[in-house]
């Protein structure tokens, strides 16, 4: 039986989520997650609007952006290297 094609995009979501646990830079780290909260939000959207799963993922989405676009962030503070 071949999987319902929604749940692709779940397993799309969750597997970006893991992936960006991987990175060492944390701009790349952010972009990934960014990613994976975006396919969340569209996956609970389309298993028929499943708010915990679409405000879940729509903050960390909007937080993701604040701090790769608003917050200007000096070089010295990824301490992750």
């Amino acid at each position: 039986m071949m999987p319902d094609p929604v749940e692709y995009i779940g397993y799309l979501a969750m597997a970006l989520l893991v992936i960006s646990f991987i990175p060492k830079q944390l701009k790349a780290i952010r972009i990934i997650n960014f990613s994976g909260c975006i396919f969340f939000v569209i996956y609970g959207v389309l298993l028929g609007w499943k708010w915990p799963i679409i405000i879940s993922n729509g903050l960390i989405a909007v937080i993701q952006l604040y701090h790769l676009f608003v917050k200007k962030q000096a070089p010295a503070e990824d301490k992750r290297a």
